[in-house]
């Protein structure tokens, strides 16, 4: 395998390589060592879509990862950064993030947070700060009062399970609510998820998808132009999964729809910090449009 880099920290000698040539069991290793919940598909599903460095030491054991997803020609969504933490204190993550922007060179990045990492992305540049929360749990649905209506209205239109057809509405609704081309991603989610949609006069105007993740399902992506349409297209989710793990990572400015999953369930559990260096990142192309509600994951932003 290729060596990129070399640095010595601490008692280690550490080599880096691309990530694609190493054994997807020894990153899985890596996240679960670190308490992350990612399963050794989802590792699968990100190493198709993205490029990446991992830090072998010289015993042959990964110690630290990051990768990236190029959106549009000019943006790249940084996720799976991740070191051992007695390496983080000394440097590691720093050199692995350098490396991935030395990489990208000319782009604009984003990125989700978590607490242990925020300040180490402040002191690289990254800006943009939107609060995400993670909403996970036993899904229980909501279930009302004798003549009383659920907690959240249901929208105006019609439901319905995504149809092949409906690929390129899904792709120019996320276009309209990330401000990116993310068709890549979707070619990789779409056949591991199932969807639901929303229409008004025979127009999808919302979406959900749901797929398995790590404990359980993730329900995301979810893009829809109010929190109305989103929990609309969430519910039948909530619905088919009662008693099993479900997990939404929203903006927590999404009040409604944070409301919705903690009723049924999903109890907010953690945050991470949505960050950008040049630009903000996914920014809706229209104010009053399509809004990205739920991410598809932490990592895919």
């Amino acid at each position: 395998m290729e060596t990129i880099a070399r640095l010595h920290i601490d008692t280690f000698e550490l080599t880096l390589r691309d990530v694609k040539e190493v054994d997807p069991a020894l990153l899985h290793a890596l996240s679960v060592s670190v308490g992350w919940p990612h399963r050794e598909t989802d590792w699968h599903m990100l190493l198709e879509l993205g490029q990446g460095l991992a830090a072998v030491d010289e015993i042959g054991r990964v110690v630290g990862t990051v990768m990236w997803l190029r959106y549009d020609t000019d943006f790249a969504m940084i996720c799976m950064l991740i070191t051992l933490p007695r390496l983080q204190e000394q440097g590691a993550g720093r050199w692995l993030m350098e490396k991935a922007h030395e990489l990208n060179k000319g782009a604009v990045f984003g990125l989700n947070a978590t607490r242990e990492a925020k300040r180490l992305y402040r002191s690289l540049g990254y800006g943009y700060e939107q609060k995400i929360l993670r909403c996970q749990g036993e899904a229980t649905p909501e279930a009302p009062a004798p003549g009383m209506a659920a907690s959240s209205a249901r929208a105006e239109g019609s439901l319905r399970p995504l149809a092949s057809g409906d690929h390129e509405s899904l792709l120019r609704l996320d276009d309209a609510a990330t401000g990116m081309d993310r068709s890549a991603a979707f070619r990789a989610l779409l056949p591991a998820s199932r969807g639901q949609v929303l229409l008004r006069n025979d127009e999808i105007v919302a979406f959900a998808l749901c797929r398995p993740f790590g404990r359980g399902h993730v329900i995301g992506p979810v893009v829809a132009a109010t929190e109305q349409d989103a929990i609309a297209v969430s519910r039948p989710y909530v619905e088919a999964h009662a008693g099993r793990f479900l997990r939404a990572d929203t903006p927590a400015c999404n009040g409604a729809y944070v409301n919705f999953l903690v009723a049924n369930g999903m109890q907010i559990h953690d945050s991470a910090t949505s960050m950008g260096l040049g630009r903000p990142p996914f920014t809706p192309r229209f104010a009053a449009g399509p809004q990205r509600i739920a991410l598809a994951s932490q990592a895919l932003g």
